[in-house]
């Protein structure tokens, strides 16, 4: 065993919030679907929101859920495109405490393989809000499932794992 695997908890708290002003959390597909790869993964705590394409909402559910001591991970989806409502960006990265770059660089790089040049217009970002890992990722469901897939879960137990030995 890699000696960073002893600090990784196997199970983890997570929360999907959907960004979106036109879909509930029944017409949710995207944040169904990554619920439902979180379950397959072994995670049986997944809270789902939706949040409305507002600046102070989206702040106000990522600070409501950053308090609650059974999430660990925040993952929001929508909002991370070039259209004027697209602000979830803006909403998250004032409060991360420290960012994670290479996220949203691998997450970019990967897109590219599937989509090309468009990847470029994703804004996707992942920081750090106390002990709790926050990434903010595409709506569409198979952005949304890449980022998830390939990014999020491989490294979310490691990364929670060096957020409580911090504290």
């Amino acid at each position: 065993m890699r000696e960073h695997e002893a600090y990784a908890p196997r199970a983890l708290g997570w929360a999907i919030v959907t960004v979106s002003s036109t879909r509930t959390l029944d017409e949710d597909g995207t944040g169904a679907r990554l619920a439902a790869l979180l379950a397959d993964a072994g995670h049986s705590r997944v809270e789902r929101r939706v949040v409305g394409d507002d600046l102070g909402a989206i702040e106000a559910v990522v600070r409501e859920l950053v308090a609650l001591s059974d999430i660990d991970v925040i993952v929001l989806d929508g909002g991370t495109g070039v259209s004027p409502s697209d602000l979830t960006p803006e909403a998250v990265l004032p409060l991360l405490e420290r960012r994670l770059d290479g996220f949203g660089e691998l997450f970019r790089a990967l897109s590219f393989e599937e989509i090309g040049a468009a990847a470029m217009l994703s804004r996707a970002v992942a920081g750090v809000v106390g002990t709790k890992a926050v990434f903010a990722v595409p709506g569409s469901p198979k952005g949304a499932e890449l980022a998830l897939r390939r990014l999020v879960l491989p490294v979310a137990p490691h990364l929670v794992g060096q957020l409580r030995r911090a504290r």
